[in-house]
């Protein structure tokens, strides 16, 4: 009876270690995920304030090469993760414009003078960072003898140039915006036609640094239109044509 007994106990014990070893065998191996790695993180440039020359004022502090230049010292606030600049400048009475690179927030430029200009500069950044433009300032440059400043060539504001636009019982309004170095602003001659801008329609006085007028016009038609502004001293700037057609 004991040996029977014996006998049972063994087998039972042998099945439930069979047991635990199978269940043992079964159990799945925990997974470990590996996190993605963080994106790099980019700076993004800071935007450069201009600081010389002056915004709608006259640049007096240049080295004077000879009667006919002058080299003017650009300078600008260092922009944060900037690390480069572009230096855009225009001459505002031909339009040619001159881009220069410059290594730090300032830059020497040999300039004619008797000149209206206007500059901006733009922060580079590291490679996928977004370029940071400034502001755009205009300054008039003086000859060595010069007291009185030609006027800075209008800004056609409205029309657009190239745009097509709707008449309002046969009219349109012309918009420009002018300003003057040494504020003597007098008056504004207004060209008009369907050639090249060179018929005078009217002389207007000059009141306020924003002006507009209004023009008869015909339906189906592509105008030409400049403003040349005049200060008090004779002195005259072009504005440049513009053009519209009319609906």
């Amino acid at each position: 009876m004991k040996r029977h007994y014996l006998k049972s106990m063994l087998l039972g014990l042998s099945v439930l270690i069979l047991s635990c070893s199978k269940d043992s065998g079964a159990a799945e191996e925990p997974q470990v995920t590996t996190p993605e790695p963080a994106p790099p993180v980019i700076l993004q440039p800071q935007i450069p304030v201009l600081t010389f020359p002056l915004n709608e004022e006259p640049c007096l502090d240049t080295n004077v090469v000879d009667e006919t230049q002058s080299t003017v010292n650009f300078q600008w606030s260092a922009a944060t993760n900037a690390l480069s600049y572009e230096v855009h400048l225009t001459n505002l009475t031909t339009s040619v414009e001159q881009n220069f690179t410059a290594a730090n927030n300032t830059l020497a430029v040999t300039l004619e003078s008797t000149e209206p200009y206007g500059w901006k500069v733009i922060a580079i950044g590291e490679n996928g960072s977004n370029p940071a433009e400034s502001s755009t300032w205009r300054f008039y440059l003086p000859g060595p003898a010069e007291v009185n400043y030609a006027p800075f060539p209008a800004e056609l504001t409205s029309p657009n140039s190239g745009s097509t636009i709707t008449p309002v019982n046969d009219i349109v309004t012309l918009q420009w915006n002018c300003s003057d170095a040494d504020s003597d602003l007098s008056s504004y001659e207004v060209y008009l036609d369907q050639e090249d801008a060179t018929t005078l329609l009217q002389t207007i006085d000059h009141e306020n640094a924003t002006t507009a007028v209004d023009v008869t016009v015909v339906s189906g038609v592509v105008y030409y239109w400049k403003i040349v502004a005049i200060d008090a001293e004779g002195n005259k700037s072009d504005s440049g044509s513009y053009t519209f057609r009319t609906n």
